[in-house]
């Protein structure tokens, strides 16, 4: 029996060799060492911190963009870090449409703590990768965002 084109490539088609399937595992073991690492707080909370201590006070959709989250995702990330104190929001005084977020002093406090740990979990993150093979991975990956 002849097989069809749609055939060959259902047969060929192995899940575990598609790069949907393996990023995802990976980051499942990412999420899995951040969480035993940092279980207080969420990877997409932690990046909100970690944004804001470099940029310093932004708007939040401004911080969203820059971290990879919408407009509804990155509302209710900076709404948990405010009631935790972490953060602080106010109207931009040019622009009172605009929120504006900014770190607060314990949650700079909380990201300094952090940081360490954040680059603990991205060496374990990485560690099946020898030091050349990590660059390499990182640069490639950073052309596909």
């Amino acid at each position: 029996m002849e097989k069809s084109p749609e055939t060959d490539a259902a047969a060929s088609y192995k899940l575990d060799r598609q790069i949907g399937f393996v990023l995802r595992r990976v980051t499942q073991r990412h999420l899995s060492i951040f969480g035993t690492s940092i279980p207080q707080m969420t990877p997409t909370q932690f990046a909100a911190l970690a944004k804001l201590y470099e940029v310093g006070p932004i708007s939040q959709n401004a911080l969203g963009r820059l971290i990879a989250m919408d407009g509804a995702t990155i509302k209710g990330v900076v709404d948990r870090l405010v009631v935790r104190g972490l953060l602080a929001t106010g109207r931009d005084a040019g622009d009172r449409r605009r929120t504006i977020v900014t770190l607060t002093r314990e949650g700079e406090t909380v990201y300094r703590v952090l940081a360490d740990k954040a680059a603990q979990i991205s060496a374990e993150t990485l560690c099946p990768l020898d030091a050349s093979e990590q660059v390499v991975l990182l640069a490639l990956l950073h052309r596909m965002t």
